[in-house]
């Protein structure tokens, strides 16, 4: 039997969640070893944060650039944009984020130290390149490919009526992409946008394998050092689940309210 328009279930799982949530905060507050832990943890939150809103930004940066190239009448642009993305969606993330680390910047740093040698400034070292920037650029570039693909699908699904109608109004091209194109394609890659902001959190995880202070890294270095894995472990993951959950059900909100402003 098929669900009325509008009906949804009752959220048990959130629910449950809720429970386990709160007894894992009733742990936190009652134990001194999750006390602890917590305070130790506490100080790779803003790490984690500050790498997932800064490589996230950057990556709708060049994620919509390379959706309009790829939506490009030069055809140079269009395989070029095909040719990154292709390349990048097929490399696991934590791959690129070595290679990015051990090989790219180091590369950088020659590149700039031989463009910039006749001026007489002082070499850049590769250890000048910190690893938490190496870590966001690496982010950056990795998800940059899917929300290309994000943004581009987006973008098509506006109707052509819409662009043509904007157009005959005189709007130029820059006017037309920020008034008419652009606020509509937003309606529609907001889930899948959303769904990849909650995966970079996530995925933010990973810089913990350049050594970057992050919840996951104080983790493993906490754990290592009182040997309490399990109390750790079920910190880590509630910090991770706090913030991934919150950004889920704040985007689920987001996009029932616009969804209500295009029905009207």
């Amino acid at each position: 039997m098929s669900r009325r328009p509008g009906q949804e279930d009752f959220p048990w799982w959130l629910l449950a969640l809720a429970g386990i949530a709160g007894w894992l905060f009733w742990e936190v507050a009652s134990a001194p070893v999750y006390a602890q832990v917590l305070a130790t943890l506490a100080k790779g939150i803003g790490i984690t944060v500050f790498v997932t809103l800064t490589a996230f930004g950057l990556a709708c940066l060049l994620g919509l650039g390379l959706a309009m190239a790829a939506l490009s009448r030069w055809v140079v642009l269009r395989q070029l944009a095909r040719f990154y993305v292709e390349v990048v969606r097929g490399v696991p993330i934590i791959v690129l984020l070595l290679y990015v680390a051990f090989v790219l910047a180091p590369a950088g740093v020659a590149a700039w130290n031989w463009l910039t040698g006749w001026t007489g400034l002082e070499p850049l070292r590769t250890r000048d390149v910190s690893l938490l920037w190496r870590a966001v650029l690496a982010l950056t570039l990795a998800y940059a490919a899917f929300l290309a693909e994000v943004f581009r699908a987006g973008l098509l699904a506006v109707d052509e009526g819409q662009v043509e109608a904007a157009e005959a109004l005189g709007m130029s091209g820059w006017l037309r992409f920020r008034l008419v194109v652009f606020p509509q394609a937003f309606r529609t890659i907001l889930p899948p946008l959303g769904n990849d902001f909650v995966a970079m959190v996530k995925d933010s995880s990973l810089v913990s394998v350049l050594g970057v202070t992050d919840v996951t890294q104080l983790g493993k270095v906490t754990a290592a050092g009182n040997f309490r894995y399990f109390e750790t472990y079920n910190v880590v993951a509630l910090i991770y689940l706090t913030m991934t959950v919150t950004l889920s059900l704040a985007l689920r909100r987001l996009e029932r309210r616009l969804r209500g402003r295009g029905e009207r």
